[in-house]
């Protein structure tokens, strides 16, 4: 399998050297030759959903009388999704399931907050059954309500259509996805995390008691990361259970190029008080979706912070806002959300920024949901369109993990593994482990733990340069994240040291790059997920003094 993906590789790097190296259109930080058009990327890293759970049907829905309609484009073309086999005959009616055994359903607007699933590391192989995907509901499925009603294991298997995220169809529909995207690895959030920005969870230090369980030994000695833990040293994080991560991440390449970056997270300001009083790491906001509290910063979901070279433990403000993105200010390129905002409006947009949601738009089942994460992706989307650099600008949209949440497509098993914590090909194992990529450390050959592609995950691209109403099939993961960024910014450089990145399939087929720019700017209803003619007032973010 390693030897398939080197070769797509190749393919991808001569197809690469098509693309000429852009000169920047604008002044000031954002002046870097890029190898497309492409100055601006921004990461919407939303969080635990599979690409059934939000696709699976597209691009038709219901559209029942009372819910948002969508009505797909002319010549939509078609995912790999829930066929008309697997809607009525799933695998997942298996009797190992027990009372959870069921078809996948359609879960209505009304239904938007849910029980979170199981979604770590042995669980999710053990729902993929060697590749039958047909224990979901006995190995990662937990029963509501929320929603009434729904309350067997068998919750595992809903899904929304065009009427419940309905701004993501829409993107779809106008711009460009994947139905070949996965999450770089199994297992939960600060996986995805840290794949998301190096590609690489093997290499964890400084691990508390309490964080132990969320790592394996990688058989050289180390440690790889399997699950959540917060990152050491971080203010907010808990006492008790936290790490730290070496090896290298994209943040050091762009620090070392000179080019602007920043991971912008909903709470990481600590001097505000939100309008129910809370404020330092105590800001939090309660959904009138799901009736849940729920900080805004959630640190395991911040993967810089589990580097020393680019963490800011304290949540330093940075000295202004001409300062956000640039190298030598004691923020160290890691901010609060409103500081992208405040930054753009100025005219200081970021070359790379990563964006989280406040906890509660996250989209985490549990405690987030479909309409108020619509809300937080629209607002976002709708305040770049009106930019001067929307011209220049990416959007990705994607996600953490799949929060257990059924998909019927298995990805390749590109990395083996054989710990106690696998279980894909049987117990201990994923595959052959013998061959399995390299550890940070330079004796660890083929370190354990990482056993992947794990689940498939939605990816959404929005940018004038996207394919208009184009489905990509290339197969991709998280790590192509920042191998797009590499491609992009760094003259194909890679992070190295047994990173998935350098054999991450590449994210270039959902744009088009050998013409001018067509789309036009695609303003949606936040609230609706539908299309309006002007965009909506923005929420209101403070700004710097």
């Amino acid at each position: 399998m390693q030897k398939l993906a080197a070769y797509s590789l190749a393919s991808v790097l001569v197809a690469g050297q098509m693309f000429t190296p852009v000169a920047a259109h604008a002044s000031g930080p954002d002046d870097y030759p890029t190898a497309t058009p492409i100055k601006h990327l921004v990461v919407i890293f939303q969080e635990n959903v599979s690409f059934d759970h939000y696709f699976g049907t597209y691009p038709y829905a219901k559209n029942p009388a009372g819910e948002p309609a969508f009505i797909p484009g002319n010549l939509t073309p078609s995912v790999n999704g829930l066929n008309t086999f697997l809607k009525v005959k799933n695998p997942n009616l298996s009797s190992v399931n027990g009372p959870g055994a069921s078809n996948p359903f359609r879960l209505d607007r009304s239904q938007a907050a849910t029980a979170d699933q199981d979604h770590d590391y042995t669980p999710e192989q053990q729902a993929f059954d060697h590749g039958l995907m047909d224990a979901f509901p006995a190995y990662t499925g937990t029963g509501g309500p929320p929603p009434a009603g729904l309350t067997t294991t068998g919750l595992v298997m809903g899904y929304y259509d065009g009427n419940t995220v309905t701004a993501l169809w829409n993107y779809a529909n106008h711009f460009a996805m994947s139905d070949n995207f996965y999450g770089t690895n199994f297992g939960p959030s600060t996986n995805g995390a840290i794949n998301v920005i190096s590609g690489q969870t093997n290499g964890v230090i400084d691990a508390t008691t309490g964080a132990l369980a969320s790592t394996v030994d990688d058989g050289y000695g180390g440690l790889t990361l399997t699950s959540d833990a917060d990152p050491g040293g971080d203010v907010c994080s808990s006492t008790s259970s936290h790490l730290n991560m070496s090896g290298k991440n994209i943040g050091d390449l762009l620090n070392a190029a000179g080019i602007s970056w920043g991971f912008f997270s909903g709470g990481f300001d600590l001097t505000l008080h939100n309008a129910n009083g809370t404020t330092g790491c105590s800001r939090s906001t309660t959904s009138t979706i799901t009736n849940t509290k729920k900080a805004d910063y959630i640190p395991h979901h911040q993967p810089f912070q589990y580097y020393a070279s680019t963490a800011n433990p304290q949540h330093t403000r940075p000295s202004s806002v001409s300062m956000i993105g640039q190298a030598g200010d004691a923020a160290n390129h890691q901010y609060d959300i409103h500081d992208f905002f405040d930054a753009v409006s100025a005219g200081n947009f970021p070359a790379v920024s990563y964006l989280k949601a406040p906890g509660y738009q996250d989209g985490h089942a549990g405690y987030s949901d479909p309409l108020d994460e619509q809300a937080f992706i629209v607002n976002v989307i709708n305040f770049l369109e009106q930019q001067p650099d929307w011209n220049s600008t990416a959007v990705l949209i994607t996600y953490d993990d799949s929060d257990g949440w059924y998909d019927h497509q298995i990805g390749p098993i590109f990395n083996g593994s054989a710990t106690t914590q696998d279980a894909l090909t049987g117990p201990g194992l994923c595959g052959d482990g013998t061959q399995a990529l390299a550890g940070v450390a330079p004796g660890a050959i083929h370190a354990q733990g990482r056993c992947g592609f794990g689940p498939r995950l939605p990816l959404v691209a929005v940018s004038p340069w996207a394919k208009l109403n184009f489905v990509d099939h290339t197969l991709t993961d998280q790590s192509s994240v920042p191998h797009f960024i590499e491609d992009n910014w760094l003259n194909n450089e890679r992070i190295g040291h047994g990173s998935f990145d350098s054999y991450a399939g590449t994210l270039y087929f959902l744009f088009n790059f050998d013409y001018k720019p067509v789309n036009p700017v695609l303003y949606l209803d936040p609230n609706l997920g539908t299309p309006v003619a002007t965009p909506p007032a923005l929420p209101v973010f403070p700004a710097l003094p």
